[in-house]
């Protein structure tokens, strides 16, 4: 089945997502990071379609919906309105989210910051802020393979990125880690998305509102604001798969992360890495389903 393209407003701007399956089954939220878009997941979400109301929406400053030039607009309490105001509109008062890399991280603010609206939490390679941090602040080898956050804040990121057909995003994309599944059709359709107005510069907003502090390399940062653990509790049921191969996320990323949920269960999918739902989506989907079904 493929995901049909829906165009809302969401409290006054545009927005888009893809969806699959009926409408009034229970919503199954899927959440793309950078530099990704909605039809990231156009092979996985719709395999759950005949039990879910399957959602892939451009999020924020990506592909088909609205993105603000201003780097205030994506503040993590404003994406996460989007997703609270798209469940209105779905008129779901729950769903179970699933997300991945930056995906990951506006799933976990959800979980924590509006519980109510998250049945069951799925996360693909993607990294709790509260971990991520502290691993960051280490000056271990997180911190190096951080180091790229500094590159994309700098002013002009944009441009720099867009140049030469994408050349620099692309390499992003690969970083030591296994691009196989981005070609052909697949490619140029991802150089369609990059390519809208303003759309950039939206992608790259979201690393500079965030309040994550990173060193340079090999640098420890010692003043990490203190957060009340219970704030960012994750309190649902919790899923997370991980691409054990993943040379952006390390596993110290996770670390402690049983600290933060009351039911967690890991599974790794070995010769997997940060591109984990393209790589195999078919253990994705066994692992996914075989959990939703407990």
């Amino acid at each position: 089945m493929s995901m049909l393209s829906h165009h809302i407003e969401l409290n006054g701007q545009p927005y888009h997502y893809l969806g699959a399956g009926k409408s009034g089954a229970p919503v199954l939220l899927f959440l793309h990071g950078f530099p990704e878009y909605s039809g990231a997941w156009a092979d996985l979400a719709p395999r759950f379609s005949h039990e879910y109301h399957c959602i892939a929406p451009d999020q924020r400053g990506y592909g088909q919906s609205w993105a603000p030039a201003e780097v205030a607009e994506y503040h993590v309490t404003k994406l996460v309105g989007d997703l609270c105001a798209l469940l209105d509109h779905l008129g779901a008062e729950q769903a179970t989210v699933v997300g991945h890399d930056w995906g990951a991280a506006v799933a976990y603010a959800l979980a924590f910051m509006a519980p109510d609206r998250v049945r069951q939490l799925v996360i693909l390679n993607g990294v709790h802020p509260f971990p991520f941090q502290r691993a960051m602040a280490a000056g271990g080898a997180q911190t190096d393979a951080s180091q790229y956050i500094h590159t994309l804040k700098r002013d002009g990121a944009e441009d720099w990125l867009a140049a030469n057909d994408f050349e620099k995003l692309q390499q992003l994309f690969a970083a030591k880690m296994d691009q196989s599944w981005l070609s052909g059709d697949r490619l140029e359709a991802y150089k369609t998305e990059w390519a809208r107005p303003g759309r950039l510069r939206g992608m790259v907003n979201w690393y500079r509102a965030s309040p994550l502090k990173l060193g340079g390399p090999g640098e420890r940062i010692k003043d990490i604001p203190e957060i009340p653990l219970d704030r960012v509790r994750i309190k649902m049921p919790h899923l997370l798969i991980w691409g054990p191969d993943d040379r952006a996320l390390l596993p110290e990323a996770t670390e402690g992360l049983e600290e933060l949920c009351d039911n967690l269960t890991r599974v790794e999918i070995p010769g997997t890495d940060h591109w984990i739902i393209h790589q195999n989506p078919d253990a994705v989907e066994r692992i996914m389903k075989d959990w939703l079904s407990l």
